[in-house]
Order: C-alpha cells, then sequence, then structure tokens
C-alpha cells in the first residue's frame, strides 16, 4: 500500500494534456474543454506535436520541450506511446499521471512485455504513480481540476465518490448535478495498474476536504490491502460501498457444505461489514446512505418511533420497518400519558381497557403545526425511543413548511436521529429544503424513510464491530498447533487431501474440539471391531472422498445395538454405494458412539477459501438440509467472542439456540468457542482449505462434534503463510520473555481483550504523565479510544505491551509501546508509556529497543516522536539510544527521530 506522491494526483499545482487535440469529439479536445472550463487556478499545458497553438494555450511538441516538469500529467495518445511518455515525464520531475489510454494489457512493446508491464516499469524508478490506464478521469472541484471525459464537471462538496466503472462515473455526475450533491473528489480507477482502492482509500482517510466516502466496486484483487485502508478509513469517517452482485455465485465447485454456502457476495458482505463499512445496493440507497450518515445523530439503539398525520402513510412505515428486520419502539407508560393529553383520542388506536402503546403515532389529518412539535418533544423524552421518523401528507388546510419549522428547533436540539418524510412534489420543496437546513434526513416516501433509519442500524451494527473491546479470552484450551501441522503434513505426505472424519477429528482434538468417540474401519469386521471397543450403541458410517452427502447413498445408520446388526448395515453400505456411484472410492467406514443430546440443535461450522479475501468462516443450521435450510453466515477469520457472537447472532437459528418453551438455552460459550479454535485452526495451518463440521450438536451441557470432513491443499509458498489472510492475526511469533526484576516479564503485541487491563494500566497513570503521552489532560478513557488502542491493524502499527501476573493472578499492564507507521513504511511514529510507580527501573529502554528491532526487521525508514518540554525522562533515554533530538522553536516541542535506513 502506498500514498507515496499522492498529493500531486489529487492537489497539483500545474496539469500538462498529453494529445490535447483541436478535432471536435476527440478525448484530447474533450480533456482540454473540460480542463480550460473547470476554472483550474494552476499552471496548464497541451502537448502534442501537431499544434503550435489550441485556443489561447500555447502547445509544445513534446514533454522536453515543457518549460517545467508539471505536477500531473494527463495522457490520452495512443497506448503504444505510453510506457514512452511516463519515462519521460518521470526524467523530467512529474510525479503523477492520469492515463485515459485503453488496450494496454493486450497490447505488446518490442521486448514482448505488456504496454501495461511496460509502462509500470517506466514509472517506478521515478515512483511516478499512475491512475489507470483506461480512466475516465478525475475531478477535484475544490480545485477547479476536471481531468475526465465526463460530459459535465462536479459540484463542490464533502463527498468523495471513487467508481471502478468509467461509464457509471459519468452517469453518477449527471444524476448528482440534477439533485445539487458536491463532491470532494471524483476518481475513475480504470485499470487500477498502480493507484488502487487502497491507495484511493489512504489519501482520502487523512483528507479533510472529504467528509464521506462512496466507492463503486467491481471486483477487488488485493484484499488485505484493501481492508488494512478501509478499516482505516471507516474508523475516521463513513465509509459507504456499492458493489455489483456476482453472476458466478454458486457455480464455485466446492468439495465441502461450507464452500457451496460461501458464496462471493456473502464474502464480500462479511468483509464490509468487518471493515465498519456499509454496503448498498443502488445508486439511489448510496446517496440516500450519505444524507442520512451525515446529517442524522449518532443512534445508540435501534427502535424507532413513527409520526405521522395519517394512518395509512404511518403504517406503510410500519410495515417496511417490519419486513426489513427492524424494531418499532414500544412507548413507556408516562409518554403514553402524556401524549394522550396533547392529542386527539385515537391517535394510537387504542380501544377502552386495551392502550397500544406501539408506534405509529397518528396526528389525524389537518395537525397543526404544534401538534408535530407536542408528540416529538415527548418521543424525543421516552428512554425507550432512539430515533423517530416524521411522516408528513400535505394538506389543504396546513402548510408544509409551518410543519418543518415547528420541528427543526427539535431536531437542531435533539440528541437523537429525527428522520422526515415529505410526501408529495412541489408543495413540500420548501419543507425539504427547511428540514435539510435543520440537518434532518429526508425522504420522498415512507418506506424510503425506514430504508434510511435502518442504514443507520447497519451502520451503526459494523462500527460496534470495529470499535467494540471484546472480553478476556481466559480459559480457552491453547492449541496443540505443532500436533496438528504433524498431521497435516502427514497426510500431505501421503497425497491424501480429503480427510476422512477421524482424520479430520485427530486434527480438531488438537485445539481442544469435543468429539464423539470415532474410531476408523477398513472393512465390515474392523467395524464390528471399532464397534465392541467403543460400546453399544454405535452409528456407522462409510467414508468416501467422492461423495459430499453419505445420506444420499443410504451410508448413515445410527443406534445400531449389536455385532450383527453393525456387521449388516456396512455391508450393505458398501453394496450400496457401489450401485450407486460405481466410480466412488471406499476408504472404509467410521464408527462413532451414539451421541444422545434430546434437547440438541444441529449447527454447521466450517471454512472455506474464497479467490479473494483467503479463508472464511461459516455457520449457520445444520443437519442433511443444510443448503436447503439457507440460514447460515459468513465471516473473516480472525475471529474473538465479539466477532464470533456476530456471526452467530445473524442466523435464525440464533433465536432457537436462546431456548424456547420448555427447551433450555444451548451452552453459547461453547459455540462460540468452537468458532474461535476454527478460526486459530485455519489461520495456523495454511493446507486447510475447506472444513466442515457437521453437524455440531450443541445443547445446554455443551457443544459435541458428530461429523467432520476436511480438503488440503499444498500451501503458497510464494510469501508468508498469513498473506493469505484478508486481516492479519495475532502476531504470535513477535511474542517474548525476559527476566526483569527478578522475575519473567512477557513482551508481546496487544489483543483487543486487553482492553479491562489497558483501563486500570491508563487509571494507575498520573495526570502529568497521561498529560505527556496524550499532550491533553484527560480523566478517563472512551470507549471508542479504548478500542482505537487495543484492536490494531498489525499490518500498519504495532503496540507492545509488558505484562505479568499479579497477586491475585490476573495479567496486569505495565508499560505500553506503540509506532505507527504510515502506508509506505518510510516513517513511523513512536510512544511509550510506563506505569506511573514503575518509572526508573528500565521498562521504558526495554520497550523502546522492542520497538526498534521491530522497525528494523519491518523495513522502517525512521522512527519519530515528539515529546513535551517536561519529559525530560523519555529525551534522556532516546538519546542514549542513538536519536537526533530537535526543539520545535514555536512550542518548545521536543522532536526526536531515528533514522534506520
Amino acid at each position: 500500500m502506498s500514498v507515496r506522491n499522492l498529493q500531486h494526483l489529487f492537489a497539483p499545482r500545474s496539469v500538462a494534456l498529453i494529445g490535447a487535440s483541436a478535432r471536435p469529439g476527440s478525448m484530447g479536445a474533450t480533456l482540454l474543454a473540460n480542463l480550460q472550463g473547470g476554472g483550474f487556478k494552476g499552471k496548464l499545458f497541451a502537448v502534442n506535436p501537431k499544434y503550435k497553438q489550441l485556443g489561447d494555450l500555447p502547445c509544445y511538441a513534446s514533454v522536453a520541450d515543457l518549460p517545467e516538469a508539471p505536477d500531473l500529467a494527463v495522457i490520452c495518445t495512443p497506448a503504444a506511446t505510453v510506457p514512452q511518455l511516463v519515462r519521460q515525464l518521470g526524467e523530467r520531475g512529474t510525479r503523477a499521471a492520469v492515463v485515459l489510454t485503453s488496450g494496454l494489457a493486450r497490447g505488446r512493446d518490442a521486448r514482448g512485455r505488456s504496454l501495461r508491464q511496460a509502462t509500470l516499469d517506466a514509472a517506478h524508478p521515478y515512483l511516478l504513480r499512475l491512475l489507470g490506464a483506461n480512466s475516465a478521469g478525475l475531478l477535484v472541484p475544490g480545485l477547479g481540476l476536471n481531468a475526465s471525459v465526463a460530459h459535465s464537471g462536479a459540484l463542490p462538496g464533502r463527498i468523495a465518490f471513487v467508481s471502478q466503472s468509467g461509464s457509471l462515473m459519468t452517469g453518477v455526475l449527471d444524476w448528482a448535478r440534477t439533485r445539487g450533491i458536491g463532491f470532494s473528489h471524483f476518481i475513475s480507477l480504470g485499470d487500477s495498474a498502480d493507484v488502487d482502492l487502497g491507495d484511493v482509500l489512504d489519501h482520502l482517510a487523512s483528507d479533510g476536504n472529504a467528509g464521506a466516502i462512496l466507492l463503486y466496486v467491481d471486483q477487488l484483487r488485493y484484499a488485505r490491502k484493501f481492508m488494512s485502508a478501509a478499516r482505516a478509513a471507516a474508523r475516521s469517517k463513513p465509509v459507504i460501498v456499492l458493489k455489483s452482485r456476482s453472476d458466478t455465485d454458486g457455480a464455485r465447485p466446492a468439495a465441502s457444505e461450507s464452500g457451496a454456502l460461501a458464496t462471493e457476495d456473502d464474502v464480500f458482505d462479511a468483509a464490509i461489514r468487518r471493515a465498519g463499512m456499509l454496503r448498498v445496493h443502488t445508486t439511489e440507497q448510496l446517496f440516500a446512505a450519505v444524507e442520512t450518515l451525515a446529517y442524522a445523530r449518532v443512534l445508540h439503539g435501534e427502535r424507532l418511533a413513527i409520526v405521522s398525520n395519517g394512518l395509512g402513510p404511518g403504517v406503510l412505515a410500519r410495515d417496511a420497518l417490519r419486513y426489513g428486520g427492524g424494531v418499532a419502539a414500544t412507548l413507556s407508560p408516562e409518554s403514553v400519558t402524556r401524549l394522550d393529553a396533547v392529542l386527539p383520542a385515537g391517535w394510537n388506536g387504542a380501544q377502552p381497557g386495551n392502550p397500544v402503546r406501539a408506534s405509529p403515532v397518528n396526528l389525524l389529518g389537518g395537525a397543526p403545526p404544534e401538534r408535530y412539535a407536542a408528540a416529538l418533544d415527548v418521543l424525543l423524552a421516552d428512554p425507550q425511543v432512539d430515533a423517530v421518523l416524521i411522516v408528513h401528507s400535505p394538506t389543504a388546510t396546513v402548510d408544509s413548511r409551518d410543519v418543518a419549522n415547528a420541528i427543526a428547533p427539535l431536531a437542531r436540539a435533539a440528541s437523537r436521529p429525527i428522520l422526515s418524510c415529505w410526501l408529495g412534489g412541489a408543495s413540500v420543496v420548501a419543507a425539504r429544503a427547511i428540514a435539510a437546513e435543520a440537518r434532518m434526513p429526508t425522504y420522498r416516501t415512507p418506506e424510503d424513510g425506514v430504508n434510511g433509519f435502518l442504514q443507520l442500524v447497519n451502520y451503526r451494527r459494523n462500527q460496534n464491530l470495529l470499535m467494540e473491546v471484546p472480553p478476556s479470552m481466559a480459559g480457552h484450551m491453547a492449541p496443540d498447533r505443532s500436533a496438528a501441522r504433524a498431521l497435516v503434513r502427514e497426510a500431505i505426505a501421503a497425497k491424501r487431501l480429503l480427510l476422512s472424519d477421524p482424520e479430520t477429528k485427530a486434527i480438531l482434538r488438537a485445539y481442544g474440539l469435543a468429539l464423539v468417540e470415532t474410531r476408523a474401519a477398513v472393512d465390515a469386521d474392523a467395524a464390528v471391531a471399532a464397534a465392541r471397543a467403543i460400546g453399544f450403541p454405535v452409528a456407522v458410517k462409510i467414508l468416501t472422498p467422492d461423495v459430499m452427502h453419505k445420506s444420499d447413498v443410504g451410508g448413515v445408520t445410527l443406534d445400531l445395538d449389536s455385532e450383527d446388526a453393525v456387521r449388516a448395515a456396512a455391508v450393505r453400505m458398501r453394496a450400496r454405494l457401489g450401485e450407486l456411484f460405481p466410480q466412488a472410492r471406499f476408504d472404509g467406514f467410521s464408527v462413532q458412539a451414539m451421541c444422545r443430546r434430546t434437547h440438541g440443535h444441529e449447527l454447521i461450522v466450517g471454512a472455506a477459501l474464497d479467490p479473494v479475501f483467503g479463508p472464511v468462516l461459516v455457520f449457520g443450521q445444520g443437519g442433511v438440509a443444510v443448503e436447503v435450510l439457507d440460514d447460515y453466515s459468513v465471516g473473516l477469520p480472525p475471529l474473538n467472542l465479539v466477532l464470533a457472537r456476530d456471526l452467530v447472532d445473524r442466523t435464525r437459528v440464533a433465536r432457537l439456540l436462546a431456548g424456547y418453551r420448555n427447551r433450555p438455552a444451548a451452552n453459547l460459550d461453547a459455540v462460540l468457542a468452537v468458532l474461535i479454535q476454527v478460526s486459530r485452526l485455519i489461520s495456523d495451518i495454511p493446507e486447510i482449505v475447506e472444513l466442515d463440521i457437521n453437524p455440531l450438536v450443541v445443547d445446554s451441557r455443551g457443544a459435541i462434534v458428530l461429523d467432520a470432513r476436511m480438503r488440503l491443499a499444498l500451501a503458497d509458498r510464494s510469501g508468508s503463510t498469513l498473506d493469505r489472510l484478508a486481516i492479519r492475526p495475532y502476531p504470535r511469533e513477535l511474542e517474548e520473555t525476559i527476566e526483569w526484576q527478578g522475575a519473567p516479564l512477557l513482551l508481546r503485541p496487544i489483543r483487543p481483550e486487553d482492553g479491562p487491563a489497558h483501563l486500570a494500566f491508563f487509571d494507575a497513570l498520573t495526570p502529568d504523565d497521561v498529560r505527556y503521552r496524550m499532550f491533553v489532560r484527560i480523566r478517563e478513557l472512551q470507549p471508542s479510544q479504548l478500542a482505537r488502542f487495543t484492536q490494531i491493524d498489525y499490518d500498519r502499527e504495532m503496540a507492545f505491551i509488558a505484562t505479568r501476573k499479579n497477586a491475585d493472578g490476573v495479567f496486569e499492564t505495565l508499560a505500553v509501546a506503540r509506532v505507527v507507521a504510515d502506508p509506505d513504511n518510510t516513517s513511523a511514529e513512536f510512544a511509550v508509556t510506563v506505569r506511573s510507580d514503575l518509572k526508573g527501573m528500565g521498562l521504558g529502554r526495554i520497550m523502546m529497543e522492542k520497538l526498534i528491532r521491530y522497525c528494523r526487521a519491518r523495513g522502517t525508514g525512521e522512527i519519530v516522536g515528539e515529546a513535551l518540554p517536561q519529559n525530560s525522562r523519555i529525551v534522556a533515554m532516546v538519546k542514549k539510544l542513538g536519536f537526533d533530538v530537535t526543539i520545535d522553536r514555536e512550542d518548545g516541542t521536543r522532536n526526536m527521530r531515528l533514522a534506520l535506513r
């Protein structure tokens, strides 16, 4: 990932158009007209040997003839000329170019390289960044820059739009202009030969002109890079994604049920959710989401109250909420009493003796503006209401503007979201404008208003996943990774890539999963012997790698209570397989102890390998009908308890697991433990490409694996085994135990589960130590700050803690050393904090040396930091470690720098 030189692309002071033309309708003429007509205040150069002058603009014959090196070049010449032009620009000093030319991937140069590769090779020595090829261009309305072939410009605004489709870009520009929607940036990525989604997200995340980021995604190639950039951007501003659905879903071959379930679209949804972004499915939803997220207050719950001046529109909104999976607010008794006092009788459809407390609140036709304000005032005070949707239908007796003016002051002062729907056309235009000025999201239909609220709900859920600190995972068994790896290596050496149930269970056992006793048998006699050893009753299942569902060939028989029954079942299964699938391989039988769980639920837990995002996890309702039930969720590893719980909660079976009637609740902790251990397994062992645990039977006592199968493949040795994961897992290899003050001290990367210990660490700091670290006085850490400190992206930053057990046997944090690198890994900013009562004992130096070793190994160019003048300890320490320290003349801040390259 890299943001190097992107400032020349998105904020150039001079632009050269290479291929400028006077020929009407040509790309060169269109670009020239747009560059001149956009109001760009910088220098503009035209390059084309055919012209001396283009209008009032001098035209130069070549790049070499330009009076100076332009910050940005825009290239629209034939494909064969592009590599040489890029080389000339790099030699001249240009550091960014937009390439609109198409066909570079197909064309070849004299050396046989694709023109695309030749262009990259030409740019590389000069760090010249390329947008495109086949880009539709770039607009930065705040600079008056229109380096695009769009037929209309963009209005200035706070939205950054990034598109992988040039044709969609021009259509959206036209659509947005008619609706008065403005942009900070409008970027067509084209082929993304160099600058891609990850690079642009990194740049826009720190660009103050972009208040929200919209992405149109067609396909992704570098999931790890994208996820790292997306998670960083989503922490700072709303990121909304529109992606076309894959037309290959369901067609991907898989040797497992998990592989068949986890479609490309499911995996992309899981990635967007994990990154804290919001996915939408239409262009209308895309821009509606921007207004909703930009205007609405922060949502702290999911209960919506609906207010309408007529029963019909209110009921339509309520139905849309119900069918969308939303929650209608149930009003408190106090609110009902207050509404009874200010609204006409029958406002909630109540009958004598049967008061109705759920919304919609019907203000009745002809409701005056004061009635809207009175009802809204009551609802905003109700602790059982998290947001309010006001639906207004125009009437002959009440001016819609008066209604908007009545509720606008309440909307401005409210601490929770208020959304408004103004039904109608010209008669409510002014009301919509008043509502928008009061920062109320406005919609044209009740259904649109509800959909806006549901976008808030989904965005809140995704942000919570990004920010929530999970509880400790203490008590979870540490896996025997070496034993599992040995079993996998042994199977691959024997070329057994599709593992049977007994072989898979041996690997799962190393990760602490509870398993029903299972033995493999090569024939009927061996099956009888296995049953005798296990004890009756048993289940016998046929082993064949060529049939995914054993029950399809009569390959499962349960409750066998004698040797004769076992032998007869085995013989019958073998014959049945030969009749139905004569080509299928026969590997013997699996003999299992019968698992009797009267109130057990059958679940599936599995893993599959996505071609873009790598390993993914599947959870849902299991059994023989798993694919028909269509009740499953997909997530990305690694998991913690919060993420595992979310994976469960997104299925319908979660409600069954909670218990109902006289059926006790299932042991959810056991299910979460299985998910986390499976997440660890597929993160640890790259050779595992598919896994099915089906069924995993769970009841109030726990969870036990009945059936399992696994597919292996030779791991790609071209890079790190962790590179296949879209999100880098906890880097266990960086753990280190040292002796300190006569006792062992563990130095390790911070984990999300360290939240409670980190709070205790913060509380143990003196106010001055907090100020030295934060540069301001802070009394307590907010939840979002705690999540930011403990839930880090190990690809981008590192935080090491020094930890040991206290007298109560609980691990405590004694010191924290943190380093955050820029996306290019050229410079990394550090901070070290030692618990106030442990200063002067060498712990700060230990942590700093750990950071330096880490940065050297990672190839970081330099480590930098700042310190207040009063923080003499840190300054003295880093000087001993070789840092250069300079003093800022304005405020006396100490600037510290250690060159590592």
